[in-house]
């Protein structure tokens, strides 16, 4: 992949020129390879596109159904741009940044996810993001476009050049409803680009979780329909956080969970089904097992035993329903039991045969509508204990269920956890006070994110809106619990913060993240010491190359001093790995070359070298250095070679690395 060119010099392919689905680049592109005679020269023909989809194709012009805003189309334009910026890497605020899978960025979420498109499409196996809610104050993620009351009212029609169309307290454009009207459109634009760019990180298995109170529910709903399509729309889960009783009408005290498949017809598939452990289950079969053995095999003395410890236990929460039906201990066992079990069939019309009591030997009452299974699987389950029958013959039998044998349950779309609680754990984590107002609580986190990722023990967890870190501890707590392996992404806002002891919320972040794993290790759980506490910290900057402004192509270096003064060749390592679609986690080895860093990452994949004032010398040294160590790393796939294009002393010292690593076997090659 070289260029050769009139003065015998060659040309490494810009790093710049890669780009990815969801830029307009890689959009056209991928539309050029379904529908070429609808692109041409780069350009996309809609109406021969609209020709091309038939009747399934708006026309130009056309109102559809849906959410609607002013800003809305300059909010879809802004989730196409490529990145501009990179990611400076700050192993000095990181925690076991050799080893760590788990990331935290600082700066603004747009740029960050624009960054992470390239290397993190459709790889994220969840989402989870609390948004600022929408209080009328100002934004700080404005994305220089945000329009005032008075732009505002201009594009809607509203208002023109002698003022507003529309006066007086009567009007349906009153102040208060033209600033709400301003103010709806201006959250709506924020979260629109950031959650197009989201969706294109997910798997196709993924789930996106968003957070929300009364104030833009509504709202986002309709504008995650949009994004994610109403067909993935799976739960609006109402989480009750407390009671308000100065309330005039109605305690709200309701927040809210979005959740959304990327894909439900591929879950379903799948046959995926969500479930999580019964809450309590494990205390309760210990329970049941003491009062069995304290009772000394005496049924009716254990049997009230334990519907008295059930009873306290729901009245406390420590269970729910699920666990308190089961209030009977079986005879000669002591399992717990539920002995209601309708196994009679469904609507009338059932298979209908003798079935004959245990004791007497008659046969028992039928059900009208006939049994619920067939005679030989009613023979089956009755020699397996799974058929409850009365004292005698003139009761209808019941089926039988074990809770050990049913710790599983599907949730419930309502929940009730006091948000003091999450106050209360950020206590305990910082002896100082609370840094931050209203922290999520972990425990929360941990339960959904475990339950939307089917129990997947390697899920990787994205949070673009990272306020107090509660994603992260949620992530860290499942894996101390279960061995897990998940991973997490991190992104917040350097927004200040009124503290003696922090900047700005990121910093919060970071040691609230710093502290739980702290906490999490020292409870010498069996899980402990292989769990990943660590996180790789990075920082929004601009690009480490002056002259780049992501709109035409990028020539990284075609000047000797454009490289950003203060940057490092680690920090232009990350810029390449980002616009190449390499993980920010990918392993990296270092060795000294020819007086400068020669980089090999992914265990041989790709090799990066920086160096200045390269000779033909040193550049013979630098191949025979690529030669050496693919030859110790062999791999299968092709293997990229990514150089300094100034770095060269002369065009000779070019051609010479580029004729050895070419005759080496290498093929590809990039410039920066």
């Amino acid at each position: 992949m070289t260029t050769s060119q009139s003065d015998g010099s060659i040309e490494f392919t810009p790093v710049g020129e890669a780009t990815t689905l969801g830029e307009i680049d890689g959009n056209i592109a991928l539309l050029a390879s379904l529908f070429p005679d609808a692109v041409a020269d780069g350009k996309v023909d809609l109406d021969v596109l609209r020709d091309l989809l038939g009747d399934d194709a708006e026309p130009a012009g056309s109102e559809p159904s849906g959410l609607r805003w002013v800003g809305m189309s300059e909010a879809r334009r802004l989730s196409t741009l490529p990145a501009t910026g990179t990611l400076l890497p700050r192993p000095d605020e990181s925690v076991d940044w050799d080893s760590t899978k788990n990331i935290i960025i600082e700066g603004d979420n747009l740029e960050v996810l624009r960054l992470l498109r390239r290397g993190y499409t459709s790889k994220v196996d969840v989402i989870y993001i609390d948004p600022p809610y929408n209080t009328g104050h100002d934004f700080v993620y404005d994305d220089r476009r945000m329009s005032t009351v008075q732009e505002h009212e201009a594009v809607a029609g509203h208002r023109d050049e002698m003022g507003t169309t529309q006066t007086g307290d009567g009007s349906d454009r009153a102040q208060d409803r033209r600033l709400a009207s301003a103010r709806h459109a201006k959250w709506l634009s924020m979260m629109y680009p950031r959650l197009l760019v989201a969706h294109a990180l997910l798997k196709e298995t993924g789930v996106f979780i968003a957070a929300i109170d009364d104030n833009e529910h509504a709202r986002l709903k309709l504008l995650l329909d949009r994004v994610f399509g109403a067909e993935n729309f799976i739960s609006n889960v109402v989480w009750q956080g407390g009671r308000k009783n100065d309330s005039r009408y109605i305690s709200n005290g309701a927040d809210y969970m979005l959740i959304y498949a990327k894909n439900e017809g591929h879950l379903s598939a799948l046959e995926t089904r969500w479930r999580e452990r019964k809450s309590g289950i494990d205390e309760s079969l210990e329970t049941a097992a003491e009062i069995w053995e304290q009772s000394g095999g005496d049924t009716a003395h254990a049997n009230a035993a334990w519907k008295s410890w059930l009873k306290k236990a729901k009245d406390s929460g420590v269970i729910t329903d699920s666990v308190a039906r089961y209030d009977q201990l079986q005879a000669d066992t002591g399992r717990p039991m539920n002995t209601y079990g309708n196994i009679t069939w469904p609507g009338g019309g059932g298979p209908d045969y003798d079935v004959l009591h245990p004791e007497t030997q008659l046969p028992v009452k039928k059900p009208n509508r006939g049994w619920l299974f067939q005679e030989p699987e009613m023979r089956r389950r009755i020699a397996d204990g799974l058929i409850w029958f009365g004292k005698d013959e003139g009761t209808i039998p019941r089926g039988i269920s074990y809770l050990d044998e049913m710790d599983q349950q599907v949730a419930t779309s309502v929940f009730e956890q006091d948000r003091k609680a999450a106050s209360t754990a950020m206590r305990k984590l910082f002896d100082e006070g609370i840094p931050f107002d209203t922290p999520k609580d972990h425990r929360v986190l941990s339960r959904w994110l475990s339950l939307v990722s089917a129990g997947n023990p390697d899920a990787l967890v994205l949070d673009f809106f990272a306020g107090s870190g509660s994603t992260a501890h949620a992530v860290m707590s499942l894996n101390a619990s279960d061995g897990g392996r998940r991973r997490h992404i991190l992104v917040q806002l350097d927004e200040p913060v009124e503290s003696d002891q922090f900047d700005t919320i990121a910093d919060i972040t970071r040691e609230r993240h710093r502290r739980a794993g702290k906490a999490l290790t020292s409870e010498s759980t069996s899980h402990s010491e292989t769990l990943d506490i660590g996180f790789r910290s990075y920082r929004l900057a601009d690009s480490n190359l002056r002259p780049w402004d992501g709109t035409s192509e990028i020539d990284l270096l075609g000047a000797v001093d454009n490289l950003v003064d203060g940057r490092s060749t680690d920090d232009l390592l990350v810029e390449v790995m980002l616009r190449l679609g390499i993980e920010l986690t990918t392993p990296v080895e270092e060795r000294e070359v020819a007086g400068a860093t020669l980089y090999c990452l992914g265990r041989g994949t790709l090799y990066a070298y920086f160096g200045e004032d390269v000779t033909t010398a040193r550049s013979i040294e630098v191949a025979r250095a690529l030669v050496e160590w693919r030859e110790e790393n062999p791999v299968d796939s092709d293997v990229t070679i990514v150089v300094r294009d100034t770095g060269f002393t002369n065009s000779s010292a070019k051609l010479n690395l580029e004729a050895a690593i070419k005759q080496a076997g290498f093929t590809t090659f990039r410039s920066i």
